[in-house]
């Protein structure tokens, strides 16, 4: 495509030689001139510089054609050595988390692409009067690496080990600007509000760094499981919400709060960044793969756990969070199923459906619920359903209104963290899809964002984030005080390294 000035190079150096000439000029006096010089390569090109956001850690522009972000600009000083500057810590996170970027000091001009360097271009040289002395190829040089910077296409990812790399670097960088964000705004600001309501119905100990780790989870697999529920192209942080599946009310609510169009334009740009990423994936053949994971591993929750090492292997380990070996939760569940069969006079083990009345006979209730306490990603709930299956299978009516009437109403699980919550609702639902039973509009599965021992919380006169998270614990605390349960089924917390154990004395977290 033609560019709008083939002189723009010469005009720019003329400007940029005007401000070092009168000695005062700093990495800011040039934004305008670089803006201009973008600005002119293509038409409806915009390169937006934003100084509250640039405060809190972003690039210096992000540059757009059309409403689509095209890639980034980060501008150093004239003085600046680049070959320096991209190994300090600043560059190397921007390289790590985005796909295409420029570095500059306003002269000469570096691309990288997934964090390497594609090509180069310098225009001029300062002489000792701070006169420049043009580059003979200066044009034709930055022509030709703005053409590759435009041109650049996010590769289709369609494998789960990619994603998960690609997910994890910008959450990384998200983490570390919620962070920033943090300590910018005052105690009436948002995430003040998000991570007071946190400590107080969750996790009293909440740090404000476990918090924006927390957040930065949660962003990540709430596009994810929207990006799995969207159908087509189009998928952006603005539609996220919408595309994440209505079985799950609250976490809609939550994603909406945290990710919606209210988020604070600081982040915007990395969140809009990592839906991009998640836009270009090829979910279908990604999920497909799910059933395909070596020695029949539950794929989901081995996407998690690559997810957090790519991550971050220290709060992986911090957390507890590893893998429990499915063979592990096979046994267990078929052990629970055998004892309900052969000790308990439950002929149907875990495929129960009878129901017995209430205390007060007003009403009938199942008489065997399943409790997993600390849940994760919903691993043994997932086994349950898969046993129950199996044991359908055998000749009992008809599947989904057996699952709608017997099953899911008996299934309960409880998770203190956000982000193996949505992972939890995103596998089941997948698994109870994959088994023939598409959850109705206004059903949701019993899994809640809790903590187990809690006691509920009133929700009256709470901020509105605070009081969405009392109602989903008043929830589960219903069932504490009124579900029979039978079967606590789970994996206790095991990891001696781990940090937050809460009023349960806990040492990890399972998935």
């Amino acid at each position: 495509m033609p560019t709008k000035d083939t002189n723009s190079v010469s005009a720019y150096l003329r400007v940029v030689e005007k401000a070092l000439k009168r000695g005062d000029a700093t990495e800011h006096t040039h934004r305008p001139a670089l803006k201009a010089l973008l600005e002119s390569h293509r038409a409806n090109v915009v390169a937006t510089n934003e100084p509250r956001r640039i405060q809190c850690g972003s690039p210096d522009f992000i540059v757009s054609q059309g409403q689509i972000p095209v890639g980034y600009v980060e501008a150093k000083d004239v003085k600046i050595d680049l070959a320096i500057a991209e190994n300090s810590d600043q560059l190397t996170r921007y390289r790590e988390s985005l796909g295409n970027l420029i570095l500059t000091n306003y002269l000469e001009f570096r691309l990288y692409r997934e964090g390497e360097f594609v090509r180069s271009a310098n225009l001029a040289s300062v002489s000792k009067n701070g006169s420049l002395l043009p580059v003979k190829s200066a044009d034709r040089e930055l022509k030709a690496m703005l053409e590759a910077f435009f041109d650049s296409q996010m590769p289709t990812i369609s494998a789960p080990q990619d994603l998960a790399e690609r997910m994890a670097r910008a959450a990384r960088l998200l983490r570390d600007l919620i962070g920033d964000v943090f300590d910018s705004e005052d105690e009436a600001g948002d995430l003040h509000e998000q991570y007071e309501a946190f400590r107080k119905m969750l996790i009293a100990e909440l740090s404000v760094a476990e918090f924006a780790d927390m957040y930065a989870q949660t962003i990540a697999y709430g596009l994810f499981a929207a990006r799995c529920n969207h159908p087509g192209p189009g998928f952006t942080r603005e539609r996220a919400g919408h595309d994440l599946p209505r079985t799950n009310p609250f976490l809609r609510k939550l994603f909406n709060s945290i990710a919606g169009p209210d988020l604070d334009e600081r982040v915007t740009w990395i969140v809009d960044e990592l839906a991009e990423v998640l836009a270009k994936a090829d979910i279908s053949k990604i999920l497909a793969r799910f059933g395909k994971a070596k020695r029949g591993e539950d794929a989901v929750v081995h996407f998690y756990e690559t997810f957090l090492a790519a991550y971050d292997p220290d709060v992986r380990e911090l957390r507890g969070v590893y893998y429990t070996p499915e063979p592990v939760v096979r046994f267990m569940v078929e052990s629970v199923d055998h004892v309900l069969k052969t000790q308990l006079g439950i002929p149907d083990g875990l495929a129960d459906s009878i129901k017995l009345p209430t205390a007060d006979r007003k009403e009938t209730q199942h008489r065997l619920t399943v409790l997993d306490p600390a849940t994760g990603t919903g691993t043994f709930l997932y086994s349950v359903i898969d046993k129950v299956r199996e044991t359908f299978a055998v000749g009992r009516g008809a599947w989904p209104a057996y699952a709608a009437e017997h099953l899911l109403p008996r299934l309960i699980g409880f998770e203190l963290l956000m982000a193996p919550y949505a992972v939890a609702h995103l596998k089941l639902a997948l698994k109870l899809q994959s088994t023939g039973y598409d959850l109705g509009r206004d059903e949701r599965l019993r899994v809640y964002l809790t903590n187990t021992l809690d006691e509920p919380h009133v929700g009256a006169g709470l901020p509105l984030f605070a009081r969405w998270l009392a109602e989903e614990a008043n929830v589960a605390g219903d069932i504490k005080k009124t579900s029979p349960v039978m079967v606590v089924l789970g994996n206790p917390p095991y990891s001696g390294n781990s940090q937050h154990s809460g009023v349960d004395e806990g040492k990890g977290h399972p998935l």
